[in-house]
């Protein structure tokens, strides 16, 4: 069988990367999954190992275990003799790897620490190719240049960064446990099949989108399956009720979501996004951030939701609804800085 799929190693220095989720962007525990899944759309990954000190990490110890992360243990408590451990340790087997296993193409390490960048450029210098991944606020600025393709993990789709819980927010844990969702109305039939077939056709739309980033030329329809496969290796189109997955494909043109175009081989069609542009998906943000003022980034995509319940920016090809206000940004329809006071963005509409 014919793969030119990229073979992947993914090395985490851990804690440079939890730590600056949690205080660059209040995610805590780290998520693997967004990169997880970019790495899915990119190739296949034969290894995962992340390095620290799971004594301070013991949530995401079991959260990684499910990731099917291999856990190196890297003691900290003799103190400052053992500072750089875990990146020394990182080095050294990325660089064994690197000898031992010839056929693997990329390595993704995952750090913003500038003093990785000498492994990056001996692992280019053997011909590897080298993905950073890191937290933006807290990533150096000479890592990123080193490497031949650099992942933010702010801008990965599934990734919210949300006001940091440090500035006397446990009122909110005290509500949280709000007796009023409890009841669930909604009704037992007919309902998980069309949130199923909501949730696959944005699960073939942000593949499809990440595909089309890393790709020169048409995305085939057996190429998407294969990536869909790498993100949930228990995907079945039969349990969305398809009997096969270019009948899954045949919905969503129907429903606007992709459009389908003869590929290279039959039974094979290429796929893309609609042709008709997000001008009126822009209109709606446009309007929206106008009549709310100063908008906070969280629930701003609800409040478009309210005015039009299919808005989806997979539709119109962005991987994310941050990706989408970036582009409306850059047409200069909305303006976004970032609030340290609320720890999130806000909007405005040019005056």
């Amino acid at each position: 069988m014919e793969n030119d799929d990229e073979r992947i190693a993914l090395f985490l220095d851990y804690e440079n990367l939890a730590i600056g989720a949690r205080d660059g962007l209040g995610v805590a525990p780290f998520d693997l999954g967004p990169v997880a899944d970019a790495l899915a759309e990119r190739g296949r990954v034969v290894a995962r190992r992340a390095y620290a000190d799971w004594s301070a990490f013991d949530e995401d110890r079991r959260l990684l275990t499910r990731q099917q992360v291999e856990l190196i243990e890297i003691p900290q408590r003799l103190g400052v003799a053992r500072k750089n451990a875990a990146d020394i340790k990182l080095a050294v087997d990325a660089i064994e790897l690197a000898y031992e296993r010839g056929f693997i193409t990329t390595f993704a390490i995952g750090t913003g620490d500038s003093d990785f960048t000498p492994l990056v450029h001996k692992l280019r210098e053997l011909d590897k190719r080298v993905i950073g991944i890191g937290v933006e606020s807290s990533t150096s600025r000479l890592l990123p240049p080193a490497c031949d393709e650099f992942l933010f993990y702010d801008r990965l789709p599934g990734v919210e960064p949300t006001p940091a819980p440090r500035r006397g927010r446990s009122r909110i844990v005290v509500t949280a446990p709000d007796p009023g969702p409890a009841p669930e109305p909604e009704p037992e039939e007919a309902a998980p099949v069309e949130e199923d077939r909501e949730d696959v056709g944005k699960l073939v739309a942000s593949t499809l989108a990440g595909l089309q980033r890393h790709t020169d030329g048409p995305v085939l329809a057996s190429r998407i399956k294969r990536a869909i496969l790498r993100k949930d290796p228990t995907f079945d189109e039969g349990d969305h009720g398809f009997r096969g997955f270019g009948e899954l494909l045949r919905h969503l043109q129907e429903e606007g979501v992709v459009e389908l175009a003869e590929g290279s081989a039959q039974g094979d069609p290429s796929v893309t996004f609609p042709e008709p542009g997000p001008d009126d998906a822009f209109g709606l943000l446009v309007e929206v951030v106008r009549e709310l003022g100063r908008p906070q980034l969280s629930g701003l995509k609800n409040q478009l939701r309210k005015r039009r319940p299919d808005f989806s920016e997979k539709r119109y090809g962005f991987n994310g609804f941050l990706t989408f206000v970036r582009a409306a940004r850059a047409r200069g329809l909305v303006e976004m800085e970032r609030d340290d006071e609320v720890g999130d963005y806000v909007l405005a509409v040019p005056v």
